[in-house]
């Protein structure tokens, strides 16, 4: 898998871990677009930094890492956008499902419950694999589908 450039953002829990994810992905010559936050002291809100990386992905090429304390509210953010494929990682084989079942574009993690090692194991493997397609190519398109009543 080539990828060219990454958009990154975080809220304040998030921001040591994005710039451990900006070196790995910088160390694997991609282009890292950093939308924020620019610091650990100012509290933020996690939904905005959401949108920010879920409107800057324009193309099935485009990829994004989301980044707050726990994972779990950013991620829902970033999936509220009918183009965005968020997955929650904890570790390098949900990193690795994610793009080959799900066509994952965006990996988000908690930085309140994974250590640098998983970070550096799911970064370096969510952007090393691609999508399976096949039988997997259906449900992922079902994914955009808004089944509401």
């Amino acid at each position: 898998m080539n990828i060219s450039q990454v958009y990154i953002a975080s809220d304040h829990a998030g921001y040591e871990a994005k710039m451990q994810v900006k070196s790995i992905l910088e160390n694997m010559g991609v282009l890292v677009i950093d939308l924020g936050t620019d610091n650990a002291k100012n509290s933020v809100d996690y939904p905005d930094f959401a949108a920010l990386v879920a409107n800057s992905i324009k193309s099935n090429d485009e990829f994004g890492v989301l980044i707050c304390g726990s994972g779990i509210g950013i991620s829902i953010a970033a999936n509220r956008f009918s183009h965005i494929r968020c997955a929650l990682g904890h570790n390098a084989t949900i990193a690795r499902l994610s793009r080959e079942h799900n066509d994952a574009n965006v990996l988000c993690f908690g930085a309140r419950v994974v250590g640098d090692e998983v970070i550096k194991d799911m970064v370096e493997v969510f952007f090393t694999t691609e999508f399976s397609g096949g039988r997997h190519q259906k449900r992922v398109e079902k994914l955009g589908v808004c089944q509401c009543s």
